[in-house]
């Protein structure tokens, strides 16, 4: 610990006794500075051990010294050193009241004292303690390296913890809490979750302090250039000392070679992730599985999901992470807490124009990206769609599937599409599509015209005829009309139309045309001539 008042009085060389102020001698002393100035305080930074021998002061007057005492109490000087037997044989009443008063302590330095021998005795006693503090921080390092290296992270943490004696913790990109001790920080660590987003957002390396008083707590931001790999929370009763502060840089440096993967190592992993998946695609997953051997575990032999994601054409581009960066790591980084294994392949130049992943069915990773989709995709400018779950024999199913889905989620604009909604769903929400009305339009618009005139139900009588798959009995019951009528009148259609209605082809083109402009009489085609 640094020197402070009661070291110096307990120095036998220094003959050194304490006059005022003998409750505050546990103050550390920065330093020792000899002013004879009558204000020596715009030269104090505060911490000094002030040293005098009065020799312009009027140290016998009382309001004199009060208005000096509580000059240097105000700017932080911790201590009084007077030299009796120099310009006064004993420290003057007054000056000893004043400082009384305002609870200085007041040193009264002998004569046989030289004040550069107090200067020395500090800064020996600074520079003892500053050697303290980094071997301490070495011995901090090593053992933090030896559980970094034997144990991984969360030995890092826990080391780490003991040695600033207070909590530590680890966070991922998400502020999902990976790592905390001792365990009672636990619900502590959780609740900085919004103060690690933060951190994020801030070019690598960043850091903030946040909280009280009581729970002073340190955000490190982990990992290299502008990306930001994770967080490191520690939190104390007090600013953090020499030592301490050794034993948190050496811990950033281990947690970010931990977490931090070299670009060489990415890059080739998503080479090999691209190379399993375009084999998969091609209908080979025995040279899948043999290619990524241990790297994605049992993921190629269990069903899982292939997810396509995107970005809107039409979204203005944001400063910060990319979307599909930002979404992949946040499945990484579920993948990573759950345990599980995840192939994430960029596709485009530069990995720019989309992302491809392949996770297992109902693991963390897709309900991770379903709740970034919920929560991020549509602010990020991103659309996502999913595969049904698939085994690796049909991989390239499952991928034209995610395509359909993702095709889907476009034209509705809807962040995320599963492809199960699409199959179990109604085929008539997807011809609310504009080349579809174009075609309906093109197919019927010389029915409505003709009904405009006032010569028929042409439209009304088809939609009942097709309704009831060619029974005329019970179309013309529908009408209200004769079935010699109802005859007549689809004629009429195939000679306006120039179509047969005895093909199926012609009958379900004209179904869904009558579909896609609404179940009403004259249908909204007719109503935007």
């Amino acid at each position: 610990m640094p020197p402070t008042l009661a070291s110096l009085v307990q120095h036998s060389a220094l003959k050194l006794t304490v006059r005022a102020g003998e409750d505050r001698l546990d103050t550390p002393v920065r330093w020792a500075h000899v002013s004879e100035l009558t204000d020596p305080v715009p030269y104090m930074e505060g911490g000094e051990l002030l040293l005098t021998t009065a020799l312009t002061l009027d140290a016998e007057d009382p309001e004199a010294m009060r208005r000096y005492v509580r000059r240097l109490v105000g700017a932080g000087v911790v201590g009084l050193g007077f030299a009796v037997g120099v310009n006064y044989e004993d420290i003057p009443a007054a000056l000893l009241e004043a400082a009384r008063e305002e609870h200085l302590p007041l040193l009264e330095v002998p004569r046989r004292t030289p004040f550069l021998a107090i200067s020395k005795a500090v800064s020996a006693a600074i520079a003892a303690d500053q050697y303290r503090a980094v071997t301490a921080g070495f011995e901090a390092q090593r053992e933090l390296t030896r559980a970094a290296l034997a144990e991984g992270p969360d030995a890092v943490v826990a080391r780490l913890a003991a040695h600033v004696d207070g909590w530590a913790a680890l966070y991922d990109t998400s502020g999902t809490v990976l790592a905390v001790a001792p365990e009672w920080a636990a619900r502590r660590a959780a609740r900085l979750t919004p103060d690690v987003e933060r951190l994020r957002e801030r070019p690598a390396p960043a850091s903030a302090v946040v909280g009280g008083t009581d729970d002073r707590v340190e955000l490190q931001s982990l990992g290299t250039g502008r990306r930001v790999r994770g967080a490191l929370a520690v939190g104390t009763g007090a600013p953090l000392g020499t030592a301490e502060r050794y034993a948190v840089h050496s811990a950033i440096a281990l947690l970010t070679l931990t977490t931090e993967r070299s670009r060489s190592l990415q890059a080739a992993e998503q080479r090999l992730g691209a190379a399993v998946l375009r084999m998969l695609l091609a209908g080979q997953p025995d040279h899948a599985r043999a290619v990524a051997g241990d790297l994605y575990g049992g993921l190629l032999d269990a069903p899982f999901r292939l997810l396509i994601a995107e970005p809107v054409a039409s979204a203005e581009p944001k400063e910060g992470e990319p979307p599909l960066t930002a979404l992949a790591e946040t499945l990484e980084a579920a993948a990573a807490r759950a345990g599980e294994s995840v192939l994430t392949v960029p596709e485009g130049p530069e990995g720019g124009e989309r992302l491809v992943v392949l996770a297992g069915d109902g693991g963390a990773v897709v309900t991770a990206c379903e709740a970034f989709a919920t929560r991020e995709a549509e602010e990020a400018g991103l659309v996502v769609g999913l595969s049904a779950p698939t085994g690796p024999i049909a991989a390239a199913a499952a991928y034209k599937q995610a395509e359909q889905a993702l095709s889907v989620a476009r034209r509705r604009g809807r962040a995320l599409v599963e492809h199960e909604e699409l199959a179990a769903g109604s085929v008539l929400p997807l011809l609310a599509d504009d080349a579809v009305r174009a075609f309906a339009d093109g197919l019927l618009r010389a029915l409505y015209e003709h009904d405009a005139t006032g010569r028929g139900d042409l439209v009304a009588s088809l939609r009942a005829w097709l309704s009831r798959h060619g029974q005329w009995d019970a179309a013309a019951a529908d009408l209200g009309v004769h079935r010699h009528t109802l005859r007549y009148r689809m004629r009429r259609v195939e000679e306006i139309l120039g179509r047969s209605l005895d093909d199926p082809d012609v009958r379900m083109e004209l179904w869904l045309a009558l579909k896609a402009t609404g179940d009403g009489g004259t249908g909204p085609l007719t109503k935007g001539e």
